[in-house]
């Protein structure tokens, strides 16, 4: 486990969580649809609760997710693959399921990447369906949920 610290981004954090996105080798592949020309800009910042891992002594960025509040689902959820398998992913849930409960919120809805899907079983979340295919995901996508 790192020595991290979880903060609000910024917008001046957009570049930085772009580049997180991009580069992340998970979806390299068939998977590189989902991201393909994707960028997290400073309104979407703004407009919803993104928070993100950085590490406590150099400020590397680690991971971050998207929480939309209305109706609650994580929109976007990555952790650097260098980081992988130190607990950040499981950090960022435990702070997302945090930040949902003192907002109210009941459950949070998840749309997954298809080979993160375990993650998301191991950290809580239980399977409720399928998404079908979409023009930028030809492929099902495993619906999960987590109950805060």
């Amino acid at each position: 486990m790192t020595d991290m610290t979880i903060r609000r981004a910024e917008a001046a954090d957009a570049a930085r969580l772009t580049g997180l996105i991009q580069a992340s080798g998970a979806y390299r592949g068939e998977y590189f649809a989902m991201i393909d020309g994707y960028q997290v800009t400073p309104d979407y910042l703004a407009r919803h609760e993104v928070r993100m891992a950085v590490d406590s002594t150099d400020d590397r960025l680690l991971g971050f997710y998207a929480l939309i509040r209305e109706p609650a689902e994580l929109d976007l959820m990555f952790v650097a693959d260098e980081a992988q398998g130190l607990g950040v992913g499981r950090q960022l849930i435990a702070d997302m399921l945090d930040r949902a409960r003192a907002a109210g919120i009941t459950s949070v809805k998840v749309v997954s990447h298809p080979p993160a899907e375990r993650f998301y079983l191991r950290v809580g979340a239980e399977r409720t369906g399928t998404r079908p295919p979409q023009p930028r995901t030809p492929w099902e996508q495993p619906e999960l949920r987590f109950t805060v």
